[in-house]
């Protein structure tokens, strides 16, 4: 299943006024460029269609980017302390679900079956909603190392914790471009009020096709 996902026209308009095209970036380096797989583990996979509908397409930009020499960094759900104010927050029962979302066991192996990493490929926990959160993962030191400035976004779900991921990437001065049809949330209008959101003010949105082109065309 994939999202009927759409950005208005209005909107592309707005953009287009502002700095004369449509798209902030419309080149990249694949050396600087990371793929981020945020949170395709089996806890939320299993259970939405959206999500394993866009296997196919992350797998596809993982081959494509890799092949031109970029990087691919899978982040995972840490499993964290239990807090006062998550079981205040969720309840118990469902706090000590989210706390314990990602698994156990060697990093790449918690991963969703249909994916096949690769040895080169970069893997980091996260123990807040954002994979750029400072002091909650280790995924900016890791790109850091490797020089990247450009990642683009994808996993689920897209309106928590692809969307925090997105906001604190461009806060901290990477080009973010997040695959329209490679992040998955719950609903089309969650998953396209994100999208909105991303394109307005934090990167660029593109479907998988268009950044394998820009891919393949640097």
């Amino acid at each position: 299943m994939r999202h009927e996902w759409f950005i208005e026209e209005r909107e592309y308009a707005r953009q287009e006024q502002r700095r004369g095209r449509r798209f902030a970036f419309t080149s990249l380096v694949p050396a600087r460029t990371a793929l981020v797989v945020i949170d395709m583990v089996p806890f939320f996979v299993t259970q939405s269609p959206y999500c394993q509908g866009i296997v196919p397409n992350i797998n596809r930009l993982a081959e494509v980017l890799r092949g031109a020499g970029g990087t691919v960094a899978w982040v995972l759900p840490a499993t964290t302390e239990r807090t006062a104010i998550d079981e205040e927050f969720y309840g118990p029962e469902v706090a000590e679900v989210f706390r314990t979302s990602g698994g156990t066991g060697p990093l790449p192996e918690r991963l969703w079956s249909g994916f096949a990493p690769h040895e080169n490929d970069l893997f980091a926990e996260k123990s807040a909603a954002s994979a750029f959160f400072p002091g909650r993962c280790d995924l900016p030191e890791l790109l850091a190392h490797k020089g990247i400035d450009t990642v683009l976004i994808t996993g689920t779900v897209t309106n928590v914790c692809c969307e925090s991921s997105a906001r604190d990437a461009k806060t901290l001065g990477y080009r973010v471009i997040m695959a329209a049809d490679a992040n998955a949330a719950r609903r089309d209008q969650d998953h396209n009020a994100t999208l909105h959101t991303v394109y307005r003010t934090f990167g660029d949105v593109r479907p998988t096709d268009e950044i394998i082109e820009l891919i393949l065309s640097s």
